[in-house]
């Protein structure tokens, strides 16, 4: 997957928005107000963070090395995945996660913002 791509997809996302609150080079995805995805879209390797159900997370670290703790993110929620470049997670792996991620960030919204976003 490439940065283009990357990024064309987290804002896709029905609400979703992107801002720079960190540096001009980080990228934060945002759905409502709450962060989904963070990346820095020019890094080599393309690497992104995204939440994730703890259990999930666990599995997915012990069975592929792409998958790492949330760098300076909460590391039971959240993954680093290397997303571009040697070792990356298939482009199909990576768009569910970031997907999955989204929809963890929507399902902790009020229920009436997350019927505004047509996701009960």
């Amino acid at each position: 997957m490439t940065p283009a791509q990357l990024r064309e997809f987290c804002l896709s996302f029905n609400a979703a928005v992107e801002e720079f609150p960190f540096t001009p080079e980080t990228s934060v995805f945002k759905v409502l107000g709450k962060v989904f995805a963070l990346t820095a879209l020019d890094a080599e390797p393309l690497k992104v963070n995204l939440k994730c159900d703890p259990e999930l997370a666990v599995r997915l670290r012990e069975e592929y090395a792409a998958v790492v703790p949330g760098y300076h993110m909460n590391k039971r929620h959240w993954n680093t995945v290397t997303v571009g470049g040697p070792g990356a997670l298939p482009e199909e792996m990576v768009r569910e996660l970031v997907e999955d991620s989204y929809d963890l960030v929507v399902a902790g919204l009020p229920k009436t913002e997350r019927l505004r976003l047509d996701r009960p």
